[in-house]
């Protein structure tokens, strides 16, 4: 198993131009599930491309354990790569696409067989190897170039959003899958997508990027539960912001003075408040209790609609000014107009600097 170290990795297109990625720092160790993620545009494949060696960087080093890559073409680097589109060869069979990584390697025959055989095994498809890629669904395909992938027995195996043309049904499937096929191969993995919930379900730990800078790193829980800014909240799951003032500090803590009440919440480990600082407090729908009584860390509002959505109900609340979103589980009947508290405990409420 191989780690990953990225010292101040930079990429510039053109002098004068902004940075596609600003030095990036990233270390990923032996056998982690790595994603790489953000919306559009801010720079998660490009680093993809950057360890493969597909793109130059223009400045910083890579490091594959104690070995500096930065200079070494894509074929000495030792790493796979699965496209979006699966890239298969239409004239071989799936068998002989699988081989063809390992033949191109000097491979003898016998021996890519074998390895080529054995990788359709761990992705449950070797009873398609003499089967053509047009006679396969799009989830077997992706199979197919999963096991191309993992035949040469690459340093890194990297993933650029393999997911991205499979129905909902197939991609929640094929992240269980992924999972479990690079865990078994012990392949340190780096994943690139846009899809949370993906990141969410799949990765040891994960990095958000935003215009080319990294915001944060961590595991998913840590990112979902303590996110550093206001940016990285939003893109990951759903949040209520609400607008506040810090009125006391603590360890790891601090009370907020809103339009709401005063509300205690969690302070992350990089937010450096004082008293009087402009915050926000972000507070997760699901975290929300809906109560006829005011309890601690509680504000008044009214349900101002409804939407059943099977595993949960999606309230919609006004709180002063303020929309407020909660997700009830099982939740009893209620309407339009009516009047509860809203409460969630300090330790499920964060409370992030204004700007990143």
């Amino acid at each position: 198993m191989t780690s990953v170290a990225l010292s101040k990795i930079s990429k510039t297109y053109r002098s004068g131009e902004k940075a596609v990625l600003d030095s990036i720092d990233l270390d990923i160790a032996p056998g982690e599930l790595f994603f790489l993620l953000g919306p559009s545009g801010c720079g998660k494949s490009t680093l993809l491309r950057i360890i493969a060696g597909l793109i130059k960087p223009s400045e910083g080093k890579i490091k594959f354990d104690n070995d500096d890559v930065t200079g070494l073409p894509t074929e000495k680097r030792h790493t796979a790569m699965v496209f979006q589109n699966y890239a298969l060869w239409p004239h071989m069979t799936v068998l002989e696409n699988v081989k063809f990584g390992l033949s191109i390697r000097g491979k003898n025959e016998k021996e890519a067989e074998k390895q080529a055989s054995d990788s359709l095994s761990m992705v449950e498809m070797q009873d398609f190897a003499r089967r053509k890629p047009s006679e396969l669904s799009g989830g077997q395909q992706q199979r197919v170039a999963l096991a191309r992938a993992i035949a040469v027995r690459p340093k890194v195996l990297l993933l650029d959003e393999p997911l991205s043309n499979l129905d909902a049904k197939l991609r929640i499937a094929m992240r269980r899958e992924i999972r479990r096929i690079c865990k078994e191969s012990g392949l340190t993995t780096v994943y690139v997508t846009h899809d949370q919930k993906e990141a969410l379900a799949m990765a040891d730990r994960m990095a958000v990027l935003h215009e080319g800078r990294l915001c944060q790193a961590g595991s998913p829980h840590e990112i979902y539960r303590r996110p550093n800014s206001v940016f990285v909240a939003g893109f990951i799951g759903e949040g209520n912001f609400i607008p506040a003032k810090i009125a006391e500090t603590r360890d790891g803590s601090a009370v907020a003075e809103t339009q709401l009440g005063a509300i205690a919440a969690g302070v992350p480990p990089s937010a450096k408040f004082a008293k009087g600082d402009p915050c926000t407090l972000l507070i997760r729908p699901e975290s929300m209790l809906v109560s006829r009584e005011k309890r601690e860390n509680s504000f008044p509002a009214k349900i101002a609609g409804g939407v059943f959505l099977g595993e949960f109900t999606q309230w919609t609340f006004d709180a002063g000014e303020r929309t407020i979103i909660v997700f009830e589980q099982n939740a009893p009947t209620r309407r339009e107009g009516e009047e509860f508290f809203l409460c969630a405990s300090p330790e499920n409420i964060v409370a992030l600097p204004q700007v990143f």
